[in-house]
């Protein structure tokens, strides 16, 4: 679309401040496109600028450059209207009552093209009655700023006449506020005479109550040396007590247990199990040099063979807790799969008599986490620096031999000593199905 020509005859056109800016900006931005031979030589310097520099620093040149020179603002308008198609098809066709008066005012000044005079004269009359509109509302607002100011004077006059108001009223507080002391002087002087007869009782009553004070000091000393003399007699009569029980305890305690274990096992073995026929009898080991046969314990796999072993009679069951708590309930967390273990080996004691042992690797454990706990069952952490495996073969070498001892660990290891040990190792799937009723 080409530029309409500007006649020779048409006086220079005046641009509002606003218009005037998008003009430079325009201009400035459309300098970047064009060759330095095109640019008029006052602005070739600036060229080399960014356009918002351009636009700041040379924007009295750039707008005369515009206004003066028809060829150079011919090759601006050629770049404006590649970037702004839209708006000078607008002002070709007359439809641009909803565009902005300043872009179409700006874009029109410097494209020229068709209609462009009709598009500038009317954003310049659009821009004027902008221009008028807030010029009344700036008229509006000052006369409304005047009102304001004669309600604030108002308001100050009212606010000077409270203040005289308010200066009788504490006048006449003042004179209450002095009868008010007076009589306060009086109570005050009525005040400590009571204090003074109140100080002279208390130290009449102060004087009753040290002598009752001596005459209870003397009960209570007469008191605790009598009670002395009682803890004497009775912590003497302990002493010996402990002393004779405790020598014998020491001595028979894991005899006893194992007295007691071969007993209840002698009696209750032929009623409970069916136990194989002896292979070996007393005049089989008469004749001598053939090897020794091992007496380990084979590892029992499954619950139908763990079951008859947990209803031996004292028997021990000792159970390597993460091992099987992470073999049944992998997908919860350890603390909640502590508690399902625990709870679960409780009912299991409780259903058959046995004695149940759960031990924990205690570095896994924070010292505030919740420790779990079951009726008939024996809880371990290890401690600092010790495996659950070194805490499980303790409890194993502490147990006298002869005594039932079952380990529930598939860790060979574990198994491995129990075996030593004289234990019957038993794997966790065997105590898993068990639990679970198979």
């Amino acid at each position: 679309m080409a530029a309409e020509p500007t006649p020779p005859d048409v006086q220079p056109i005046v641009l509002p401040e606003s218009v005037r800016h998008r003009v430079v900006a325009l201009t400035s931005q459309a300098l970047s496109a064009l060759d330095a031979r095109q640019v008029p030589p006052p602005l070739r310097k600036i060229a080399q600028f960014t356009p918002a520099r351009r636009a700041r620093l040379a924007a009295t040149a750039i707008a005369t450059a515009v206004a003066t020179d028809d060829s150079f603002r011919d090759r601006v308008g050629g770049q404006v209207r590649r970037g702004n198609e839209a708006v000078v098809e607008a002002i070709a066709t007359d439809a641009v009552a909803t565009i902005d008066p300043v872009e179409v005012a700006a874009i029109a000044y410097v494209t020229r093209v068709d209609g462009w005079r009709r598009a500038l004269d009317a954003a310049l009359d659009a821009l004027e009655a902008d221009r008028e509109a807030s010029a009344a509302t700036a008229a509006e607002e000052s006369d409304q700023v005047e009102r304001l100011g004669q309600q604030v004077e108002q308001l100050r006059d009212e606010m000077r006449s409270a203040r005289t108001a308010h200066r009788k009223e504490i006048d006449g507080v003042k004179a209450d506020n002095t009868d008010l002391r007076r009589k306060l002087g009086d109570a005050r002087t009525r005040a400590r005479s009571a204090e003074a007869e109140r100080t002279r009782l208390e130290a009449e009553l102060e004087e009753v109550t040290d002598r009752e004070r001596a005459r209870a000091n003397e009960a209570d000393a007469e008191v605790r040396r009598l009670r002395q003399r009682l803890d004497t007699a009775v912590a003497e009569l302990g002493d010996q007590r402990r002393q004779s029980r405790g020598d014998r305890a020491q001595e028979s305690m894991r005899s006893r247990l194992l007295l007691d274990t071969v007993i209840e096992a002698a009696q209750g073995l032929r009623r409970e199990l069916a136990l194989p026929p002896l292979e070996t009898l007393p005049a089989d080991q008469v004749a001598g040099d053939e090897p020794a046969q091992g007496r380990e314990h084979a590892t029992v796999t499954d619950a139908a063979r763990l079951r008859p072993l947990l209803e031996l009679p004292r028997a021990h069951v000792i159970v390597d807790g993460y091992n099987v708590s992470k073999s049944a309930w992998s997908d919860v967390p350890l603390d909640r799969q502590r508690s399902l273990l625990v709870t679960e080996v409780g009912g299991l004691a409780a259903r058959t008599a046995v004695e149940a042992t759960v031990v924990f690797d205690g570095a896994d454990v924070a010292p505030s986490a919740a420790r779990p706990s079951a009726r008939g069952v024996r809880v371990r952490f290890s401690p600092a620096g010790v495996t659950a495996d070194d805490v499980i073969a303790q409890l194993v070498s502490a147990e006298p031999e002869g005594r039932p001892v079952i380990v529930v660990s598939s860790d060979a290891e574990v198994a491995a000593h129990a075996r030593r040990a004289g234990g019957r190792p038993a794997a966790a799937a065997a105590l898993i199905g068990l639990l679970a009723g198979r």
